[in-house]
């Protein structure tokens, strides 16, 4: 779920069950969003979980393996930024098995919706992760597109710089939405008692900002990087596949022959591994980011998709699944990367 309506997210569940008759599309949406909510709040627990602990043993690995070349840097990194994001989100997922599981035993308060307070922080991680992954796209491709000018090109010093020019770009573009929620307390005038709520300040102007820059340029600029990355790549694998074929046919016939010199056969295997491995990162990323970028597209001709009323309940559902497949795709990526 987005910051534009976050702190009123539980409130609205428990108004779907009583929804309009005369909204059709929220009435069709309104069983399978609380299906779905209830079915993620068995399933995330168990994908963060797995990943705080892949994560925490890639640190350890890499850390005793050593910060040697680009690639151990970048992984190494991601590994970092990946276990950040899934102990932000820990209290948000903690929080929807409370509420889908035991919510006839929890009364809801305002303090439950606390939990919602580190959303953004996640996310700002989350897009740092992003620019990792793209960030080891783009070096590998370079790699395979420019070999003898990639040592002279990306160098290890110049790997760490980058890696700390991507938080620092990371949490600049998050500002708007990371100054939107405080803690702030609220006295009860019947008990005089006083309890903390989440408060959201200046909410519909920052995420507007958000929208341009994260949700805008941002998502884009990245999706058609990873993209323009894998078809090099896939390119690059069938020049070698193909070049391969040739020298094997050329082999074949001059198999009682000598040569003066070696036969070039393109990609040794350890590249085609390692274009074959990037090769899936890359597409991971872009089919993982394709519903998202579809629903910004759909945004910008239909505005009222994601604040309407009318699509309220169906953008709901669609934003615990996009959540879902975020905690997902930060395991995924890893697991091929490891094939480096």
């Amino acid at each position: 779920m987005e910051a534009s309506n976050l702190s009123s997210s539980l409130v609205e569940l428990e108004a779907i069950s009583t929804a309009i008759p005369s909204r059709p599309v929220a009435a069709l949406y309104r069983e399978e969003f609380l299906i779905t909510f209830r079915l993620l709040a068995v399933i995330n627990p168990a994908i963060v979980l797995l990943g705080l602990v892949s994560n925490v043993l890639n640190i350890v690995v890499f850390l005793k393996a050593g910060a040697k070349d680009n690639v151990t840097i970048l992984l190494l990194s991601l590994a970092v930024s990946d276990f950040v994001f899934l102990f932000f989100n820990t209290p948000v997922v903690s929080g929807a098995v409370l509420h889908a599981l035991a919510r006839s035993y929890i009364p809801f308060s305002q303090i439950f919706l606390l939990r919602f307070f580190p959303y953004w922080p996640a996310y700002n991680v989350y897009d740092l992760s992003t620019y990792i992954t793209v960030s080891l796209g783009v070096m590998r491709c370079a790699c395979v597109a420019m070999p003898l000018k990639f040592k002279l090109v990306f160098t290890k010093a110049r790997t760490i710089r980058w890696v700390l020019f991507l938080v620092v770009l990371a949490v600049s573009l998050r500002i708007p939405v990371l100054s939107i929620h405080r803690i702030s307390w609220r006295t009860d005038p019947e008990t005089n008692i006083s309890s903390p709520y989440l408060l959201a300040v200046n909410n519909r102007q920052m995420s507007r900002i958000n929208d341009v820059l994260n949700r805008g340029v941002v998502i884009y600029s990245t999706y058609i990087t990873m993209v323009t990355c894998m078809c090099i790549l896939t390119f690059k694998l069938y020049q070698a596949s193909k070049m391969r074929r040739s020298c094997k046919a050329a082999a074949t016939q001059s198999s009682d022959k000598t040569t003066d010199g070696p036969v070039d056969q393109g990609l040794s295997s350890r590249d085609l591994k390692v274009v074959k491995s990037v090769a899936l990162v890359c597409t991971i990323f872009v089919l993982l980011q394709l519903a998202f970028v579809l629903k910004s597209a759909t945004r910008l001709v239909v505005p009222e998709f994601d604040n309407g009323k009318s699509f309220k309940v169906s953008v709901r559902g669609c934003r615990s699944r996009k959540r879902n497949l975020r905690l997902s795709e930060r395991f995924s990526q890893y697991l091929s990367l490891l094939q480096l």
